[in-house]
């Protein structure tokens, strides 16, 4: 195994710099104030589900330290949406962040610690020096290991102070829903709603704001029963199950449980809920418990290729599920690791379909697809399900193609035909509001998605606070969108409802930062407003590198009482790839050591190298038969311009 020797030099920490502070009360925070403290800087933006993953690996830690840790926040944007102070608050308050937030909008901070991708985690010692810095998810225990060795040396030399920090709680806001994400039309009329901020389902009568059952308990957990004991974090997605398959099942929603990393069903007659598949933990790409995306590896979905049960499975975020009556399964968006995969209730097996973990927007056959956060997945038009991808901005879709005649041995194969595809979006750096043709409109983190009767979709677009519609193009043209409503906050959801006699189309509208359900009623001839509010790209400060050999570091540095875990395979990987591809002469592709010397082009300009790093490491204790395993992960996307003389290297921090 090889490791880097690159380590960071001890700095004092850069001082805190950003528009203003959350979460303390109206007062500003500097590191002078915190001295005496163990500082954990954690650099994030909402949109971001890895940092939302970080948010809640921190919470056992945050609490556990807080009279000696403070974390703080720092808040830096990817789209024009999250530079909003107003929306910001909204987002400090639905994840239940629990500790100061800086607004950094113009990326100050960011740039002063030399971060470069979303999270990226900064260790500041009880005297002001950074003593470590990470990027990615799945640092729990490494930061865990060093905040503990950080109280032992610092209780020693007096160093440390201990007693509350500079967090001030905000004052609770109070309603029927509180941040809901989606709803679905039950056969009475009423609108089930995923309640995410209040940790539960809510049944509202047909007029949208008659509050008629909750489900759920309210409080954050993984706990089955009836509707009172049991517990949800954060639900999302929700799917009605045909008659058949709810009789056959005995439960008649599918909830994609985010947070808990699970899927649960919901019994309407008397509101019990059962954990159908996940394990409560989240999967980290390269675990060895679950099937890995390198080739080569055993497909562990599958005993002897039996489908193991669906609650055998760690899942990874899931967002949103829907029904697919062409291959009696679930199709699951699995946000977390940029998937899509299957549930089938029947069997209670679950099987990922398409995506290969990589972030992006890549087409055509599903098991090399490039996925991003996608978060909305609705039946359209021939069985074909169209899908919100959040990252990219884009409105896609997969159809299952010809299905089996013969049913497989999980629900995986009845999508082994299947073909991916976008309508609209153009990759992970460019967003915005623009109508007009398909292949030339611009969404903002779209989060919901539904299809109307005429063939055309209708997308939640979430950050331009807007509904758009995408259109098909006649002779198999790209289509044509427009914006149907705009003014709304956060939309995530819609819910058609088409009345047969009156011929009309109405949209219920999750308005999930207004925390309501909105009605937009569509008009006869179902043609929006053609708008334009400009074209946006991801803004990040561009580093410069050198044509030709290009020494790429990435630092990886297994905790004090760790080591590299070897026993199912190589315990690192390193993926490099580039926008435009023209950028690597040499240099891209998957291997094993985390240092490679790229070949760059003198006659690309500029572009974005993108970089996949995972590393293994585990307890190193030999009195230890089964030790724990901690498995770190990051993707940049690392903007670069070509300049002669530039440096010719570029270090990226995993853990160092």
């Amino acid at each position: 195994m090889t490791t880097s020797p690159t380590r960071l030099p001890k700095v004092r920490a850069s001082e805190l710099v950003g528009r203003g502070w959350l979460n303390t009360g109206g007062r500003d925070v500097s590191l002078a104030d915190l001295r005496g403290k163990i500082v954990l800087l954690d650099f994030w933006t909402f949109c971001c589900i890895n940092c939302l993953h970080v948010l809640d690996e921190l919470r056992e830690l945050e609490e556990q330290y807080r009279d000696v840790l403070v974390i703080v926040g720092v808040h830096s944007p990817k789209f024009v949406h999250e530079a909003d102070p107003v929306a910001l608050a909204a987002a400090v308050e639905r994840y239940e962040v629990h500790h100061p937030v800086l607004d950094d909008p113009e990326l100050v901070t960011w740039s002063a610690y030399t971060a470069r991708a979303w999270p990226t985690l900064v260790v500041v010692d009880p005297e002001g020096y950074v003593v470590a810095q990470m990027a990615g998810e799945g640092h729990r225990a490494n930061v865990a290991r060093l905040v503990a060795d950080l109280v032992e040396e610092h209780d020693a030399k007096g160093t440390l102070h201990r007693g509350s920090g500079p967090y001030v709680p905000p004052e609770p806001t109070a309603g029927t829903l509180r941040f809901p994400a989606k709803a679905v039309e039950l056969p009475g009329g009423s609108l089930l709603v995923a309640d995410a901020g209040h940790h539960g389902l809510a049944e509202l009568a047909a007029d949208g704001e008659t509050l008629l059952r909750r489900i759920g308990s309210g409080e954050r957990g993984l706990a089955d029963g009836g509707p009172d004991e049991a517990r949800f974090s954060e639900p999302n997605g929700l799917a009605l199950l045909p008659e058949d398959v709810a009789a056959a099942v005995g439960y008649d929603v599918l909830v994609a449980d985010t947070v808990n990393h699970a899927l649960r069903g919901v019994r309407l007659a008397d509101g019990h809920v059962t954990t159908v598949a996940g394990t409560g933990e989240q999967y980290l790409v390269g675990q060895p418990t679950v099937p890995s995306p390198l080739p080569g590896r055993p497909d562990l979905w599958r005993t002897d290729g039996v489908p193991r049960a669906g609650t055998s499975v760690p899942l990874s975020s899931p967002w949103d599920v829907a029904w697919s009556p062409q291959t009696g399964t679930a199709l699951v968006a699995m946000a977390g690791d940029h998937q899509l995969w299957a549930f089938d209730p029947l069997s209670g097996a679950v099987e990922p379909v398409a995506g290969t973990m990589n972030e992006g927007l890549v087409d055509g056959d599903p098991r090399e697809a490039w996925f991003a956060q996608t978060s909305g997945v609705a039946l359209g038009a021939g069985g074909r399900l169209w899908l919100a991808d959040s990252e990219v901005s884009a409105l896609r879709w997969i159809d299952p193609g010809e299905v089996p005649g013969t049913p497989g041995a999980g629900p995986a194969d009845a999508w082994t035909a299947a073909t991916v595809g976008t309508a609209v979006g153009a990759g992970l750096f460019d967003f915005g509001h623009r109508d007009g043709a398909a292949d030339q409109a611009l969404l903002q983190h779209p989060l919901g998605v539904a299809a109307l009767p005429d063939g055309s979709v209708v997308v939640a677009d979430t950050y331009n606070g807007a509904v758009r519609r995408w259109a098909p193009g006649g002779d198999g043209g790209a289509g044509e969108v427009s914006t149907l409503a705009t003014g709304l906050a956060e939309p995530s959801g819609v819910v058609v409802q088409v009345d047969p006699e009156a011929g009309g189309v109405t949209l219920v509208v999750v308005e999930s930062a207004a925390h309501r359900l909105t009605r937009l009623a569509l008009p006869a001839t179902l043609a929006g407003e053609v708008l334009d509010a400009g074209a946006h790209r991801t803004q990040r400060p561009v580093t410069e590198i050198a044509p030709g050999g290009l020494a790429l570091d990435v630092v990886f540095t297994p905790a004090a009482g760790q080591k590299y875990d070897d026993r199912y395979g190589p315990s690192t990987l390193l993926r490099v790839s580039s926008t435009p591809p023209e950028l690597l002469l040499d240099g891209a592709g998957d291997d094993v050591p985390l240092t490679r010397t790229l070949r760059i082009n003198p006659e690309v300009a500029d572009g974005v190298l993108h970089v996949t790093a995972r590393a293994a490491s585990c307890d190193d204790d030999p009195a230890i038969e089964f030790p724990a395993c901690h498995l770190s992960s990051q993707d940049w996307g690392v903007p670069v311009r070509v300049v002669p003389g530039a440096p010719a290297a570029l270090t990226l921090p995993l853990h160092g």
